[in-house]
């Protein structure tokens, strides 16, 4: 393997990252492994709390993928034992425990997803199963015996539940040592993790010195915003955009997210150069480019990524049609309902499952946003006489359709 030099790599590896502890020592390990002209082993861990991996994972995935292509080994590390215990990182409670076949089947789902983005020849997908359900009482009172409560308590999540007196359990404690301890089993040289991951990558590093290894450089990267703009992309707030959504879905989501956030999701999720990011935002306050042009681009460019180009092509085409043009989507529920009477609106809309409840028809009536066969309805107390046959196209909002049949 021929690597570049390793100022070449320092400077590209840099790039987009919040932490490197310490810069230094990183560029020791890539002097060292080009002079030997041997891969450095990159770790990164992801507990299976979840069955989907979506944009916010991407962005550690891509600067392991920046590693492989820079000619490094890249550990991905399923945490289907730490997974049991749950990461307190960030909780003001306990995280209610998985059961071994909730971590399980999840584990498959990211074994799977995760080559969306690394180059499977190059990745090796580690179980941290493998080496802890090895451990006997000895290994764990070792492994206990490493770190004080006190150096626990300096982590600010602990820190404010003890302050609060919200409760702390025993095992908690042990997640950040096992995390650690993965470092030590896989002997490795560089770690990545969210900025919120900190606490536990450092503690790994201090593992790796009490069990005679050389320590890990520590990396830290951004954490991606969700749809929302504020809260960090997770499934649990409902503003995430999944790796295995569909390019519709995609797409879409990405075409709400704001202008402002819009520049963080280039930064984190694309190979643009902080260069060509800059000069895209120059034209933009120029009025040389308008925002909604490059979130199109945004958009095409991470269909493309997750399913092909043929894809992102049918998706902008049917956004275009369905929100610019008001036209109807390719695929929508076709419904078979029987009508002996004559319905009310609201029931109609409710029982074909576009709205939740007869009230949010009432309020999307007197919006203007609910439409039968791309009429506007106007009157929230209007019923309808249809005969057996006809059908209908309804429309709730901006993207909720429904095909309706008479039987």
């Amino acid at each position: 393997m021929s690597f570049l030099p390793p100022n070449e790599q320092l400077t590209q590896l840099k790039k987009g990252v919040v932490d490197v502890i310490s810069e230094k020592e990183l560029w020791e390990k890539l002097n060292q492994s080009f002079l030997e002209n041997k891969p450095l082993r990159i770790k990164a861990g992801f507990d299976p709390s979840r069955p989907d991996l979506h944009l916010g994972h991407t962005v550690i995935l891509n600067k392991m993928r920046q590693f492989q292509k820079l000619g490094h080994h890249v550990l991905f590390v399923i945490g289907d034992f730490t997974g049991l215990i749950g990461d307190p990182s960030g909780r003001n409670e306990t995280r209610p425990q998985l059961s071994s076949e909730e971590v399980k089947a999840n584990a498959q789902t990211y074994a799977r997803q995760v080559f969306k983005v690394l180059d499977q020849n190059k990745t090796e997908v580690i179980y941290n199963s493998t080496w802890i359900n090895s451990f006997k009482p000895g290994d764990f009172l070792k492994l206990q015996s490493q770190y004080t409560v006190a150096r626990m308590l300096e982590r600010e999540d602990f820190t404010q539940r003890f302050k609060n007196n919200q409760p702390i359990s025993l095992h908690e404690f042990l997640y950040p040592l096992l995390q650690g301890y993965d470092s030590v089993a896989l002997k490795a040289d560089v770690e990545l993790g969210g900025t919120d991951q900190r606490f536990n990558l450092l503690v790994g590093r201090e593992l790796q010195k009490s069990y005679g290894q050389k320590p890990q450089v520590v990396i830290t990267i951004p954490l991606l915003e969700g749809l929302d703009g504020v809260q960090k992309m997770s499934k649990s707030y409902d503003n995430y955009i999944a790796l295995e959504d569909s390019p519709r879905e995609i797409f879409g989501k990405t075409m709400r997210v704001s202008d402002q956030l819009m520049w963080r999701y280039y930064e984190l999720l694309t190979d643009e150069t902080v260069e060509k990011l800059e000069q895209m935002k120059k034209e933009v306050a120029e009025g040389k480019l308008h925002p909604r042009s490059l979130k199109v681009d945004l958009a095409k460019k991470l269909v493309e990524r997750f399913h092909s180009t043929e894809g992102a092509q049918m998706a902008h085409q049917e956004f275009e049609r369905i929100f610019v043009d008001k036209g109807l989507p390719d695929e929508m529920p076709q419904l078979n309902m029987n009508f002996k009477e004559e319905i009310w609106v609201g029931h109609l809309f409710t029982q074909a499952g576009l709205v939740s409840s007869t009230s949010e028809v009432r309020r999307l009536v007197l919006g203007g946003a609910i439409e039968i066969d791309g009429t506007k309805i106007v009157d929230p107390q209007l019923k309808l006489k249809l005969s057996v046959g006809k059908e209908l196209i309804l429309k709730a909002g901006k993207k909720k359709f429904a095909k309706v049949k008479v039987i």
